[in-house]
Parts: structure tokens; C-alpha cells; sequence
């Protein structure tokens, strides 16, 4: 797979956090003593270092992350976690989404998380693994997340699975509630609620494939965080005490992006990255 671009630039971050915040730009511009036209110009794009540091301290983002993401200085390690692991990044309308599938290596039995714009090319590592697919665990229920659902759910003949607070649309589906537990052989997935992106956002923890695993949805991207308007300190609350208290070592599989590792984002990320 080539190289998969960030989700968010650093205008989307300013935009994320000033919406979420409640933050007009006169309000902005006031508390940062910065003027209005250059607020309007590092909000478009235009790269003014001062700028950028003296809004991130009053947007609660760590200014050297934001001036770093600004520059594209920072791009995540990519990490090989284990062979019985695939990542599917596919394009829905304008954008580009992810799906990912996990199994245990020796009893060969598997889940999906999420089913991207198309789950073809899952399906056919899926033949060529010889997987018995058991479950499809969705992160949420948005659009671009279970855009192949019927698809899937058809070839595989797997459990769909979504959290009780955003159950899915789909004959068959369950439910499940907060700290839910999933088993596949040797494999063990657990599931946090990180709702504030939706109502029912969930991450799922996964041990057993070599490397701790977190399959994030849209809770958090690699130097960014699932938006809200509405629910934004909610989501920010839930990704702190919920993802960035796994190991530092565990992956982070975001719903858009690149993958990415909690360590790298608690010194990348303008929203987490107080302890760099």
C-alpha cells in the first residue's frame, strides 16, 4: 500500500479545536494579540510560526506540535505488528476511509472492524488466509464505515456487532455494552466506549497479535482527533482516559490515516501532546 496521507492538516486542527472550544475568531484574535487578518491567514493555510504558537496555547494545543504539523515535519513510524494483520484504506466520495482484519494465526478464525467504501480486497486476503470470519466489530455506525456492510456480512456470514448506544441498521445486528469481550483463539478483543465523534464511538483493545492494538475509529487520527461541535470535550475526555492510558507501545489504528502508536502521539499530537 503506498504511503496513506494524514487525515488532518493544521488548519483542520485550529478548526477542530476553535469549533469544539466554542471560540469565535474575534475572541481568538483578541486573546492570542494577534490581528485578525493574520488569524485569517494561519487559518488559510499561511504558515506564520508566531501566529500559530500564540493561538495554540489559548486552542489548548501544544504549539511546537501544531508548528510541526504546519511544516510537515512529522509523519508516524509506521510499525509491523504481526503478519495476521491487514489494513484496507479505500476511497469513499472525497475522501479515503479504513478497515482493518485480524485473526489468529494457527486456528485461522478472524474479525473485520468497519468495511471501508469496499471490502473486495479484504475479502480476497480473506480467501487467500483461508479465514473463517466470526465477527465484523464496527467502530460506529457513520456512512463511510459500513458503506460494504451488506457485502460483507453476505460473503463472510460473521456476527455483526455495534455498540448498544449507536446500534446499526442491519438485520441481525447486536449489540453490545461497555467493556464487552470478544475471543478469537488466542487473540482477546475488549471494547472502550470513546463516544463524543458519535454517540456510540468505540475503540476495541486488542492482545495476542504481538504488539497491543487499539482499533480507534474516528476517536483519534495520527496528530489529530475525531471532530465534534457538539460533543468535542467528550471525545477529548474519553480519548485521554480511555486510549492514551493503553501501553505506550500499542498501535493505534485510526478510522483515517495512517497508523500511528500512543507514544508517538503524546509527543505529536497538538491535542495530547503535553508530556513531549
Amino acid at each position: 500500500m503506498s504511503r496513506v496521507p494524514l487525515e488532518d492538516n493544521f488548519t483542520d486542527v485550529i478548526g477542530k479545536a476553535q469549533r469544539g472550544l466554542h471560540i469565535t475568531d474575534e475572541q481568538l484574535a483578541g486573546l492570542a494579540e494577534v490581528s485578525r487578518a493574520d488569524l485569517a491567514a494561519v487559518k488559510a493555510g499561511a504558515k506564520i510560526d508566531a501566529v500559530i504558537r500564540r493561538i495554540a496555547r489559548h486552542l489548548k494545543l501544544h504549539p511546537d506540535a501544531l508548528e510541526d504539523l504546519a511544516h510537515d515535519r512529522w509523519y508516524p513510524e509506521q510499525i509491523r505488528i504481526h503478519r495476521a494483520f491487514a489494513m484496507f484504506n479505500t476511497v469513499f466520495e472525497d475522501m479515503r476511509v479504513n478497515s482493518y482484519l485480524i485473526w489468529d494465526s494457527r486456528e485461522r478464525c478472524a474479525a473485520v472492524f468497519d468495511t471501508g467504501a469496499n471490502c473486495d480486497e479484504l475479502l480476497d486476503v480473506v480467501r487467500s488466509e483461508k479465514l473463517d470470519v466470526h465477527y465484523i466489530l464496527l467502530t460506529h455506525t457513520h456512512d463511510d464505515h459500513i458503506a460494504d456492510l451488506a457485502k460483507l456480512a453476505a460473503a463472510t456470514g460473521a456476527q455483526v456487532w455495534a455498540n448498544e448506544r449507536e446500534p446499526v441498521d442491519f438485520p441481525g445486528a447486536r449489540t453490545f455494552k461497555e467493556n464487552a469481550h470478544f475471543h478469537l483463539a488466542s487473540v482477546a478483543i475488549k471494547a472502550l466506549t470513546t463516544s463524543g465523534h458519535s454517540p456510540g464511538q468505540t475503540s476495541y483493545f486488542v492482545t495476542g497479535l504481538g504488539r497491543p492494538l487499539a482499533v480507534v475509529g474516528d476517536s483519534l487520527f495520527a496528530g489529530s482527533i475525531g471532530g465534534s461541535a457538539t460533543h468535542f470535550l467528550e471525545q477529548y475526555r474519553n480519548d485521554r482516559q480511555k486510549i492514551f492510558s493503553l501501553p505506550r507501545d500499542t498501535v493505534l489504528a485510526c478510522g483515517h490515516g495512517p497508523l500511528s502508536s500512543v507514544a508517538q502521539e503524546l509527543i505529536h499530537n497538538p491535542f495530547f501532546a503535553y508530556g513531549r
